[in-house]
């Protein structure tokens, strides 16, 4: 237990860098103050439940992240499916940061939805597991099949919906700008003799 305590404060530190976040901003954020954040991370100050409660919350991350607690032999996953824009969102990764992995289902409707484009930062990835999915982008309006891959600036319009009323069920990944997979949907075989990336 106490080489868990001792690992807390660099693995706050590391977070709140990894967030961009200065001290200043954290204390305003959490109610803590800065000299307290900062001894907390060097370790001259114990974690306690009161200084780590708000934290968590912050960085919104379970509080056993925080302090790096073994796993229990439960090897299932838990995941806590997410309801938004008439979609259902299932969060696939844990890790703050950098590239987020979701399952997406849209559900079935009578009457396809129209369109109503949207503009956001970042990059994302997206698999057809089942059904088929119409994304409109920009002028472009594609189906994809099961199978079929896309990925795309977010910071162009963009919509996702059914193609043609029933379930589709897409894999996702979504990560800032800059980060993104390297793979292409496309009619286009495969060039040999390198990707160019």
């Amino acid at each position: 237990m106490e080489d868990v305590l001792d690992a807390v404060g660099p693995r706050l530190r590391a977070l709140r860098r990894d967030r961009r976040i200065t001290l200043a901003d954290l204390a305003a954020t959490t109610g803590v103050s800065e000299s307290t954040l900062s001894r907390l991370e060097s370790g001259q100050r114990r974690a306690t439940l009161e200084l780590l409660l708000p934290l968590a919350r912050t960085y919104d991350v379970p509080l056993d992240d925080l302090v790096g607690a073994p796993r229990t032999g439960d090897p299932r996953i838990h995941l806590k499916p997410i309801a938004r824009f008439g979609m259902i969102f299932v969060p696939l990764s844990r890790r703050p940061g950098g590239v987020h992995a979701f399952k997406m289902i849209i559900p079935a409707r009578q009457k396809p939805l129209e369109p109503t484009l949207q503009t956001h930062e970042g990059f994302e990835w997206l698999y057809v597991l089942n059904g088929r999915l119409r994304l409109v982008l920009g002028e472009r309006d594609l189906t994809l099949p099961p199978g079929e891959a896309a990925e795309f600036d977010t910071s162009m319009p963009h919509w996702l919906g059914s193609a043609d009323g029933g379930v589709v069920e897409l894999l996702i990944l979504f990560g800032l700008q800059g980060v993104r997979a390297h793979v292409r949907a496309g009619n286009h075989p495969p060039a040999h003799g390198g990707s160019g990336q």
